[in-house]
């Protein structure tokens, strides 16, 4: 049998209902309980779900229906209970703090503008029959959206994301589960530290799990857009992605772009890759799903996987952050000068993948490339150690290689490594970095040389790896972990300096001022972070009557 009752004019966000509703749950003599409002939609649900009773037919939207399952033969007394109990809850969450300070909070938007005036970012997690009436007067007020709400017509989503557009602003979802802006946690976000690595996605925990791994790998995060589950789907057209991507392109701090979603509609990925091209900054894209037909198109990394798609990013904002450091090459050629055979054939590899051009099949003299003006050497091939020591024992072959470089001044990087170990040399590194230093003097200012070592072998060994780092280190070389991140770098310091999207950065990426309406504990999260935030009390405007409600919204 159900038991009910419905308390008037107290409108409360859906999830903080389901969360007393489990609560309430708990209660003796209680089989179960559903908490809603009295929205057309959630009395449909009432009935579906055998929890209808015919008191609900006078609830209005801004009206709590209480449906008891119970066992008990004292209903009058449950019913009581529960009333007694559902106060006390509804209490606790007006009264809800963050670390000692009340939280701003207002009852209607003119309200929430007037304690907020700065306000560009508009949260919305209220029912979705209602969230587009209130995104739309958000664009209408100059303020970028993030609707975790869902069940918003694809007819709403498309008229508001065109408006957003040409506003110059975003709408991220609907059916939007995370974002993280200028540090602001909105919805489901993780914590991160900020860096160089705006991420973009139409999935929400894709986001979650490359903000993680880039993360644990040592990077950081500028700013983390949502799309929302449909934005690229053919009916949408990726209207926010493009958006997105825009905004990125022009924001400083983010550098490298790492974008996620499942697989969009096939002329939408086009358009979303020509666009990726046109942005002057690496991207790694990841279609999860999606077949890929090359692993590299101009600045595009494609990825596979959440965790590919996480190494390449992080690799691109390390080679970000060295090219920084180092001098300017553009145009110069790369010169490749390795100890170790297998090093040598898998840098050559690389950067003709990279480069567009073939490695030698042949190897005369260790060759292991020599293309374009770009030359890979193995110098432990035969022909460099008949009658003379390896070069991992004695540099003295491969440093005279290193002095020719004073007269080809064409070579602006130079790609070494550093192999240690027991059998090898005393100490390589130190050897290496006079040989870098004495050719740099003879070269002199107009002929800069980049150079990029790799160092293979641990800590334990008996050169010990942090003192061969620190020792190229201070010599001005710069030392990657690995040989693809090498290859990366080395590419980037020789291309043309890149020319991308010269637009304004939008003001929202230098910090949000967020009003929040629906979910009190998105606007307790944002407060807790020291976000400016107001929670908009939202309720739906003349009890839901729509007729009445639009009448409303013209008088003013």
């Amino acid at each position: 049998m159900i038991q009910a009752f419905i308390k008037k004019g107290s409108f409360q966000d859906s999830v903080s209902l389901m969360l007393i509703s489990r609560k309430l749950s708990e209660s003796p003599g209680v089989e179960d309980i559903s908490v809603m409002m009295g929205t057309p939609a959630n009395k449909s649900l009432l009935e579906a779900t055998g929890f209808w009773h015919p008191q609900f037919s006078d609830a209005t939207p801004n009206d709590i229906c209480v449906g008891i399952k119970t066992e008990s033969k004292n209903d009058e007394a449950i019913t009581a209970q529960i009333a007694e109990a559902l106060e006390l809850a509804l209490k606790a969450v007006s009264q809800g703090q963050q670390g000692g300070k009340r939280l701003l909070k207002a009852r209607s938007w003119r309200t929430a503008r007037q304690k907020m005036p700065d306000a560009n970012l508009v949260l919305i997690s209220i029912a979705g029959e209602y969230a587009a009436g209130l995104a739309d007067q958000a664009l209408d007020d100059g303020c970028n959206v993030m609707m975790f709400s869902d069940n918003v017509s694809v007819e709403q989503e498309v008229a508001l994301k065109t408006k957003a557009r040409s506003k110059g602003l975003i709408v991220m979802g609907p059916d939007c589960g995370t974002s993280n802006i200028a540090g602001a946690p909105l919805a489901f976000a993780n914590v991160a530290p900020q860096g160089i690595i705006g991420i973009i996605g139409a999935s929400g925990t894709g986001i979650q799990e490359l903000t993680s791994q880039i993360t644990l790998a040592g990077q950081g995060v500028s700013h983390a857009i949502g799309l929302g589950g449909r934005d690229l789907t053919a009916e949408i057209g990726g209207i926010s992605a493009m958006s997105a991507l825009r905004m990125l392109a022009a924001d400083k701090q983010s550098q490298v772009l790492a974008f996620v979603s499942k697989p969009p509609a096939d002329a939408v990925r086009t358009r979303v890759i020509e666009k990726m091209k046109t942005l002057g900054k690496p991207v790694v894209a990841l279609f999860l799903g999606a077949p890929i037909t090359q692993k590299r198109d101009g600045n595009i990394t494609f990825a596979a996987t959440l965790d590919e798609a996480a190494r390449l990013a992080v690799l691109q904002a390390e080679v970000q952050q060295r090219a920084a450091e180092q001098p300017a090459v553009s145009g110069g050629k790369i010169s490749g000068l390795y100890a170790g055979g297998t090093l040598a054939a898998e840098c050559a590899m690389l950067l003709a993948e990279q480069l567009g051009i073939e490695a030698d099949s042949d190897h005369h003299h260790g060759s292991m490339l020599d293309a374009d003006g770009h030359r890979i050497i193995d110098m432990g091939d035969d022909f460099y150690t008949q009658g003379k020591p390896h070069p991992m024992i004695d540099p003295s072959t491969r440093n005279q290689e290193i002095a020719r470089l004073a007269q080809q001044p064409q070579v602006g990087v130079l790609l070494l490594d550093v192999v240690i170990g027991y059998g090898a040399q005393e100490d390589p590194a130190d050897s290496m970095a006079n040989e870098v230093k004495k050719l740099r003097e003879r070269r002199g200012a107009s002929q800069p040389l980049a150079v990029i070592a790799t160092v293979t072998g641990t800590e334990q060994d008996p050169q010990q790896r942090s003192r061969q780092i620190a020792t190229l280190t201070e010599a001005g070389i710069a030392v990657v972990t690995s040989l693809p991140e090498a290859v990366e770098l080395a590419c980037q310091l020789i291309a043309p300096p890149a020319v991308g999207i010269s637009d304004p950065a939008p003001a929202m990426l230098a910090g949000v001022s967020v009003i929040n309406a629906g979910l009190r504990s998105f606007a307790d999260d944002l407060q807790s972070n020291e976000i400016p935030v107001v929670h908009y009390q939202w309720a739906p405007v003349a009890g839901g009557n729509q007729r009445m409600a639009n009448i409303l919204r013209k008088l003013k």
